[in-house]
């Protein structure tokens, strides 16, 4: 009865973890709404040598009609190290696409200019990275494969990226470890240099009460 129970747990455990590591994954854009003269970032963790591109469009407020003339922004993508990816300057609407060069944040920046009386500028964003960043469809038509081949492949391309992703996050934990470590050795020397100037200090003050003492004739 044990090993019937201790089998249906390992094979509800597999399948918990081949639907977690095959499930497509859905990325949704992000609106948000920036105001005149203000500026608003987001940022992105992002390993080394992964693919990621980016859309953004300003969401025409009246529909159907051409959009206003100050319906523009600014739009600034920087790498960890300040280096500019992309850069564009009276925009509506744009893409950026590249492969990181570093690991760390990666910021986007959004710039409204300002305006008297001061609005609102809505802006649609998406922002994809590693394999949701490769555009399935389009190596489909120009590749003409089968729909199963695209999807053995996809599956390759995701299992390859859970597995760098779990020797990315090996890595970070090692460092943080190095970290702690050289954190404690710091904070054992700085305590022990705290207790040899107490010591020192107290020292002193018992030599200078002595020779007060002395002086006075208390002792």
């Amino acid at each position: 009865m044990l090993k019937l129970i201790y089998l249906n747990f390992k094979i509800s455990k597999i399948i918990f973890i081949s639907c977690i590591c095959f499930y497509p994954l859905v990325c949704d854009s992000v609106r948000f709404d920036l105001p005149s003269g203000s500026k608003k970032c987001i940022t992105e963790d992002i390993k080394r040598n992964s693919m990621t591109v980016g859309k953004y469009t300003i969401v025409n407020p009246i529909e159907g009609r051409p959009l206003p003339d100050s319906y523009h922004i600014s739009v600034r993508v920087t790498s960890p190290l300040g280096h500019n990816y992309h850069y564009k300057v009276a925009a509506d609407t744009g893409t950026f696409a590249f492969t990181t060069a570093n690991t760390g944040d990666y910021l986007t920046c959004f710039w409204a200019p300002y305006y008297n009386p001061p609005f609102k500028v809505s802006i649609e964003f998406e922002w994809k990275v590693g394999i949701d960043a490769k555009n399935w469809h389009n190596v489909a038509r120009k590749g003409q494969v089968d729909l199963l081949d695209i999807e053995l492949r996809r599956l390759y391309d995701k299992v390859k990226s859970i597995h760098d992703e779990m020797f990315y996050l090996r890595e970070r934990e090692a460092e943080m470890q190095k970290l702690n470590r050289s954190t404690k050795s710091n904070m054992a020397i700085f305590s022990l240099f705290s207790i040899l100037i107490v010591v020192f200090v107290a020292a002193l003050q018992l030599c200078y009460l002595k020779e007060y003492f002395i002086r006075k004739k208390v002792l």
